[in-house]
């Protein structure tokens, strides 16, 4: 099915993909700001807002390769956050012709060691899943995810993204056939587009990991460290993370 998805704006493509605690509605702030210079899409993924998931074989790459044509774009800038980072590198190493430049706002990545803290979140979220106390998982995450400078709406909104999240993705475990993610890779050194990578300071330290590893492996990329952000900076400072991102992505001339 084809993604929900909000757009706004005229000119170059940029195509905002969300964190796995949320959804779209993460970039409201954002999306208004971009669309002075730029064709701004902000869709769901499968499995997060109003995004269904479906049985069997899921790959992000290929959903948002199918989005890129549904909507009619040869190639588009990814501004992606945590989750949406990491598939937005995904993107990259597949289809490097359909991208014409990343800004990554504390990028996951596969294969960065665990930490104890990384260990110990996934134990404790496993744990009240398993429970049945979905409140707890959320409330976990929320806690976990936002820097102290996210506001009460801040944290009502990844309330509510997550808890969508978790009762979309909960049921479907429960299916037959499950939707199952397809691993796609992620080639860093084969990167040649225009990369900034952001890190928060304040964010959990396997994830400065991964945004360091990112940061490092893609030639030439722009490493910019945050001094106030936890891993959410677009939540946390929506105002200030919308003008980075519009410095990263710089003239809009140069996405045509």
């Amino acid at each position: 099915m084809p993604l929900p998805f909000d757009a706004a704006g005229t000119g170059p493509p940029v195509v905002l993909l969300h964190a796995g605690v949320a959804d779209r509605r993460m970039w409201a702030a954002q999306i208004p700001v971009l669309a002075d210079r730029y064709r701004v899409l902000a869709p769901d993924l499968p499995g997060y807002g109003d995004a269904s998931l479906a049985p069997g074989p899921l790959s992000n790459v290929a959903e948002v390769i199918g989005f890129l044509d549904d909507q009619g774009i040869a190639a588009s800038a990814l501004v992606g956050a945590s989750f949406g980072g990491r598939v937005a590198l995904e993107v990259a190493t597949a289809h490097p012709d359909r991208v014409t430049a990343l800004v990554l706002l504390c990028p996951g990545l596969r294969g960065v060691a665990p930490t104890d803290a990384s260990e110990a979140f996934d134990e404790r979220e496993e744990g009240l899943i398993e429970a049945g106390d979905v409140d707890g998982a959320v409330a976990l995450n929320v806690d976990t995810w936002l820097g102290p400078d996210a506001g009460d709406d801040a944290r009502s909104l990844l309330t509510r993204m997550q808890r969508r999240a978790f009762d979309v993705q909960i049921a479907a475990d429960e299916w037959p056939d499950p939707p199952t993610m397809v691993p796609d890779e992620v080639d860093l050194g084969g990167i040649t587009v225009p990369t900034t990578v952001v890190l928060g300071e304040l964010d959990v330290d396997w994830l400065q990991a991964a945004a360091r590893t990112v940061a490092d492996g893609v030639p030439g990329a722009t490493l910019v460290e945050l001094g106030w952000a936890g891993h959410l900076p677009s939540l946390e400072r929506p105002g200030e993370a919308a003008a980075l991102v519009l410095e990263a992505l710089g003239d809009p001339a140069r996405t045509e």
